[in-house]
This record gives C-alpha cells, structure tokens and sequence, in this order.
C-alpha cells in the first residue's frame, strides 16, 4: 500500500511539474504600412515599409512577398529579403524600391498641387515571412492594409 501512495504521488509531482512550464505566447499577423514613399530622379520610388508586430512575442522578420495598389491602377509586386527583430507590440521599418507605371507616378505627382490636402489611396496586401521567438522555423503572414499617401510640406517628392 506504502509503495502504491509513493508511486501517485510521484506521478502527481510529476505532473505538476510538467504544467508548470513556460506559457506560449499568442502569435497574431503583422501589420505592413507605407510610411513614407520618395521620389527618386530615375523614376524609381523608394518605399519605407513599417512592419508592425502585433504578437505577445518577438519575431524574426526575413522577407515580403506582396504587391502595392495606388488608387485604381495596376498593382506592381512588391517583393524584399531583409533581417528584422521586431519586440512584442513594436514596429520597425525596411526600405525597398520599385519601378512603377508611369500611371502610378502620374497620379502621385498630381496630388503635390493640392498642397498637404491632396492624397492618394493606396493598398499593400501579400505575406510576410517570419519566426516568432517560440517556434523553431519561419512561416508566412497575410497582411491588407489600406490608407492614403499626401505630400509631406517642405521635402519635395516626398509623401507620406
């Protein structure tokens, strides 16, 4: 009898132990923003893509796979291989650039005589290829997100 309470009992310390172990933390997808799109004098614009992580765990940011709408224009791919460590509820950003359509350009360009009331709709929507801090490979994130672009006073070629 002695030897059978023993033996529970060391199974319920044993489990015990087991729940005690490190929770996990919720992993949620990111969420990818323009912060600022520039102008450049070759025709090529150079986005900043602000990464936001929106999980309870740090995650290891590798690349963006995805494609970039500006109004009601022809989407051009976007597409980028980087390395970002974002904290829990932190973000960072990444530059990436791209050739769009003379189109794209042309619309950008048309809200600078509006002055800082113009704007121009924009969606981003694609994956995003991570490794939050528990999980031991990479896997990818869906992310859409829309907004507005107007011209930043006082930097020519620059909106935000």
């Amino acid at each position: 009898m002695r030897r059978l309470l023993r033996c529970v009992a060391l199974g319920v310390l044993v489990a015990g132990l087991v729940a005690c172990g490190p929770p996990r933390k919720s992993v949620f997808p990111p969420t990818v923003t323009l912060q600022e799109v520039a102008l450049r004098p070759n025709g090529q614009w150079q986005l900043t893509l602000r990464i936001q992580n929106n999980s309870y765990g740090g995650m290891d940011f590798r690349s963006i796979d995805g494609e970039l709408k500006v109004a009601d224009l022809v989407p051009v791919r976007l597409h980028t291989s980087f390395d970002l460590d974002i904290p829990p509820f932190a973000a960072d950003v990444t530059q990436i650039n791209l050739l769009a359509t003379p189109e794209m350009t042309a619309a950008l360009k048309a809200t600078v005589s509006k002055g800082s009331a113009g704007s121009l709709a924009y969606t981003v929507s694609g994956s995003a290829s991570a490794q939050p801090e528990q999980e031991k490979a990479a896997r990818d994130f869906s992310f859409h997100g829309n907004d507005w672009l107007s011209p930043v006073p006082g930097i020519p070629n620059t909106w935000r």
